[in-house]
């Protein structure tokens, strides 16, 4: 079980940290990109930086 927490943490935090960047530059907060001031991308990462983060959350919690 500890294999498949480690798997799922290593496949859900890239899907938080690029949700987070696309929120960023869909917003225009972090510049450099042909995303950047697009709302589209705030759209698209906001669902993806939720689930990466509550797959975090999920697999790594304490099991009572």
């Amino acid at each position: 079980m500890t294999i498949l927490r480690v798997l799922a943490t290593i496949f859900a935090g890239p899907m938080l940290l690029i949700g987070i960047i696309w929120v960023l530059q869909g917003v225009n907060i972090l510049p450099g990109s042909f995303m950047t001031g697009h709302i589209i991308w705030a759209i698209y990462g906001a669902p993806l930086a939720l689930v990466g983060a509550v797959l975090v959350w999920w697999v790594n919690r304490k099991r009572g």
